[in-house]
């Protein structure tokens, strides 16, 4: 069974000012999303499922159906905004909910080994590959993996960003993860945060 990749698009890019993830850039008009696909297919994904608002399927239908068709097969799931939850009731939320509850929208969807990025974000064609070679072969109930990057390698150079930073023991297994906020490089070009945050 082929892997598939669960592409979290939910997000509105506040700070961004727009819908980032269906932004074009590329010289036909690629989004990042579309590099990220092409990667994932030629390192053996066998799906895509987008997790977006009800209210963005007609624009990512439109950007994505034709092109894709017959090359991977597609699905969408809606992440709600405001999900009613039993025994709270609705919280009026402007946005949605996070990482984890994007991905609890699929658990009726997705019976396969599956792989979760962000719309907005170059992961670069090694990581589908080491990933769908996980998933392919050693992913089980109890067996997880993620993609690290060298933190110098996703530094902004139009301000601070926030990062997970990642430990592990001697045998790369993942101990903890501390995240860093408003990281930067100084004016001696050294690595530096001035926050964390839970």
């Amino acid at each position: 069974m082929k892997p598939t990749l669960l592409v979290l698009a939910a997000g509105m890019a506040s700070r961004y000012g727009g819908n980032k993830q269906t932004d074009s850039f590329g010289p036909n008009g690629e989004t990042i999303i579309d590099y990220s696909i092409f990667d994932a297919i030629r390192a053996g994904f066998g799906k895509v499922v987008f997790i977006i608002r009800e209210e963005f399927k007609e624009n990512f239908e439109k950007l994505f159906a034709s092109k894709l068709h017959g090359r991977i097969e597609i699905d969408y799931v809606f992440q709600p905004v405001d999900p009613e939850i039993p025994g709270i009731g609705k919280l009026n939320r402007t946005k949605p909910w996070g990482t984890a509850h994007a991905v609890m929208c699929d658990k009726n969807q997705i019976h396969e080994p599956f792989c979760v990025i962000n719309a907005d974000d170059f992961y670069g064609q090694e990581a589908f590959e080491k990933m769908a070679q996980f998933l392919s072969n050693d992913a089980n109930a109890t067996t997880f993996s993620m993609i690290g990057y060298l933190l110098g390698n996703t530094l902004s150079e139009n301000g601070s960003v926030s990062r997970g930073v990642c430990q592990t023991d001697e045998h790369g297994n993942l101990v903890a993860i501390n995240e860093r906020t408003k990281i930067f490089k100084n004016e001696d070009q050294k690595i530096v945060f001035e926050g964390t945050r839970a």
